[in-house]
């Protein structure tokens, strides 16, 4: 074969450094984009953070620039009525597009000298179940033989506060040498069952309430009989099997809704209140949404937008020394300008963003979540210019504060149902008006899913009794007998 050269042509995508930057900034939430920030200052000397107590200096201002394609970031058009929120509404600025900062600082010159001023503020140190469970048994006056057996079972015990095995599966877990009965375990398990919590060491849900109702006065009203119905007819009772419930009991529908009420203010986890989350999740909104002059506008949340600037230091050694020795300072530099306006174009872009879900959600702000649109990404994407993963990745994990709540971005976006009319309701409207029926029907009888769905019908709107389960469960609402109340 003859070999030749040559030349061809071809076009393909590059994704830039700075362009991946951009993207990944883009996706992180609030808190993991401070992470990402306080690992690049620690990297970066030609990069300062103004908007914190140990930074001295002017916050820099950042004015949206225009861009084009998907990461275009041109500030929304300006409303001729808009009003700009004040500074003790939301802790806005007075230009609602512009990017400036305040924060509250803790001013050392204002302690006193006094010692009685000297101190630092300590985490409170929170105790395990198992720990606060060991501290009890420590104070009761127990053989060695039992306190070795109660640590046994206290390490069985769930986090929920139960004992998952058996004391057979436990009794074969000890050496030999200890030759346990089961009724020695039995003994000991009746120790742990008088410790705080109420209901602790329990082996299942009958258990755990008939020992929280055991430690409340004997006066109460209904006492014994809600210890017989948790100890013996806990399902009739889930069931809401009222009249198997009065028969049994031999009580009237009065006694029968006290009893009722006297078990539902059982905690059916007693541990859960030692438990420990392994990370605390704190949401911070990025967007505050206010009615100005009759217009829904949103604006950036000033206290989430880091305020960054060159070290200018740094900046006057570059002036001054232009040679190969500068080369480190030069790229960090580089690195440090495309922080500062990547940070810029993520900001600009959720408020576009921001702004256009308001725009189209107006009824929701008005009326509530009867109000709700049906809305896809597309339609955000198209009018910004935007791609549509470039929305998704700005609508996740980024915050709205409104009148009504705090809202995910994506919360605003869903599917539709179609109407008779010709029309679309939001599956967000349906879900609403599924729990305004629900809370206003007659306890006595509720409605059923095809009831419900035979109401939205003479309303116009067509939906599946099967669809209508599905939405009544996200809403986590029992089906129709299990919401029958005396």
């Amino acid at each position: 074969m003859k070999q030749s050269l040559q030349l061809k042509f071809s076009q393909h995508l590059a994704l830039t450094p700075q362009l991946q930057q951009s993207i990944r900034l883009l996706q992180l939430s609030t808190q993991e984009l401070n992470q990402e920030l306080e690992s690049l200052l620690q990297a970066n000397p030609l990069l300062e953070r103004t908007d914190r107590p140990e930074d001295g200096g002017e916050a820099e201002t950042f004015t949206p620039i225009p861009g084009a394609g998907e990461t275009s970031v041109a500030a929304p058009a300006e409303t001729p009525e808009a009003e700009a929120p004040r500074q003790d509404e939301f802790g806005g600025g007075d230009d609602y597009f512009e990017f400036s900062s305040s924060s509250n600082r803790w001013d050392e010159s204002s302690a006193g000298s006094d010692d009685d001023n000297d101190f630092t503020f300590q985490e409170a140190v929170s105790l395990t179940l198992r720990e606060h469970l060991l501290g009890q048994l420590k104070l009761m006056p127990l053989s060695e033989r039992d306190q070795t057996l109660s640590l046994l079972l206290v390490d069985a015990i769930s986090d929920d506060g139960y004992l998952d095995q058996s004391l057979e599966e436990l009794a074969e877990l000890l050496p030999e040498e200890y030759e346990v009965d089961p009724m020695e375990l039995e003994t000991a398990l009746k120790h742990i069952q008088h410790l705080d919590p109420p209901g602790v060491g329990a082996r299942n849900l009958a258990e755990c309430l008939a020992l929280q109702l055991k430690v409340m006065p004997e006066t109460m009203p209904g006492l014994q009989l809600a210890i017989t119905v948790a100890e013996q007819h806990l399902p009739l009772l889930a069931a809401r099997d009222y009249v198997r419930l009065r028969k049994i009991l031999g009580c009237d529908d009065e006694t029968l809704r006290g009893v009722q009420q006297l078990i539902k203010q059982l905690n059916p986890r007693p541990g859960n209140v030692f438990t420990q989350i392994a990370s605390d999740h704190y949401i911070q909104h990025e967007i505050l949404v206010k009615k100005v002059k009759g217009i829904w506008i949103a604006s950036l949340n000033d206290e989430v937008v880091p305020k960054l600037r060159i070290n200018q230091l740094y900046a006057g050694i570059l002036k001054r020394n232009r040679d190969s020795s500068s080369q480190y300072l030069m790229s960090q530099m580089q690195e440090a300008k495309w922080m500062i306006k990547n940070i810029q174009q993520r900001f600009s872009t959720i408020l576009r963003v921001s702004q256009a879900i308001v725009d189209r959600q107006r009824n929701f702000f008005e009326h509530g979540e009867v109000a709700m649109r049906p809305l896809v990404l597309r339609e955000i994407a198209d009018e910004l210019g935007l791609h549509e993963s470039t929305v998704s990745r700005v609508t996740t994990r980024k915050y709205m504060l409104t009148p009504r709540g705090v809202y995910e971005l994506k919360y605003f976006f869903g599917s539709h149902v179609a109407t008779e009319s010709g029309g679309a309701c939001s599956a967000t409207a349906i879900r609403a008006l599924i729990k305004q029926m629900v809370s206003e029907e007659n306890p006595k009888k509720p409605l059923s899913d095809n009831q419900i769905t035979d109401i939205l019908g003479k309303q116009g709107i067509v939906v599946a009794r099967r669809t209508i389960a599905k939405y009544r469960e996200s809403l986590q609402i029992p089906a129709a007998n299990q919401r029958k109340s005396l």
